[in-house]
């Protein structure tokens, strides 16, 4: 048995793996996907959302744990898991970055997302200075995160997206060879993804090598979209 910690992207929150988590599970994995402070269900304020928080209370949940784990994260959210697995290098035993931003130490996230000229969410997105965060405008959902997703997809997210951290995007990550260079990297590409762009995703695990790299011919929401299949992935990793 394995354990799975689901980590989400940018505006979303534990929703995304509702689909993922009852496939594992009969496998016989133990899985936890979670919301990140200030979204879904955790109430903290979300202009006091802090990078270093939120990484506290993924390295929290991991020490709670018995035994190793296996983190995946997606999109925006790759940077949370390998800031974490910096940190709890001795309790990850693989990483796994879902069309993730995988970014090198002393860089950020918005160094990378700055270069990806062709996502096509860029313009569509709101800033809300006083509470140091962005959303998402709705009409940009469907082409943008749910392209090959049930519209029923969709309707859900303009229910569920809200606000994002800036702060988060902008922190360079602190990563060694020693801790964080330890850990088995894989990476997942998805290759219609408009959100963020197959050259964007083949720059950052060209530049960041990992064990392996798999593809699949989907947008940005695997999860949603080709759940079955995306496991088969995850299987594949967790007991290679």
């Amino acid at each position: 048995m394995k354990t799975f910690i689901l980590i989400h992207g940018s505006w979303h929150n534990a929703w995304n793996w509702h689909k993922v988590i009852p496939i594992l599970e009969r496998q016989g994995h133990k899985v936890l996907a979670i919301d990140l402070p200030g979204m879904g269900r955790d109430k903290t304020p979300i202009k006091e959302v802090k990078f270093h928080t939120t990484v506290q209370k993924v390295c929290e949940l991991i020490d709670a744990i018995e035994g190793k784990v296996i983190l995946v994260g997606h999109s925006k959210n790759g940077i949370i898991i390998s800031q974490v697995a910096e940190y709890r290098s001795e309790k990850i035993e693989k990483l796994i970055y879902l069309a993730a931003y995988l970014v090198p130490n002393g860089k950020t996230q918005f160094e990378y997302s700055s270069q990806d000229t062709t996502s096509v969410l860029k313009p569509y997105v709101t800033r809300y200075p006083e509470l140091n965060a962005h959303t998402l405008q709705p009409e940009i959902y469907k082409e943008g995160l749910y392209e090959d997703c049930e519209n029923d997809i969709v309707e859900m997210a303009k229910l569920l997206l809200s606000h994002e951290p800036i702060e988060s995007g902008i922190t360079p990550l602190v990563l060694t060879d020693e801790n964080y260079g330890s850990i088995r990297r894989f990476y997942i590409e998805c290759t219609n993804d408009k959100a963020v762009t197959p050259f964007i995703q083949r720059k950052m695990y060209s530049e960041t090598k990992c064990e392996k790299v798999y593809s699949m011919q989907v947008s940005h929401s695997p999860f949603f979209s080709k759940p079955l299949e995306l496991c088969e992935l995850f299987l594949e990793i967790a007991l290679s």
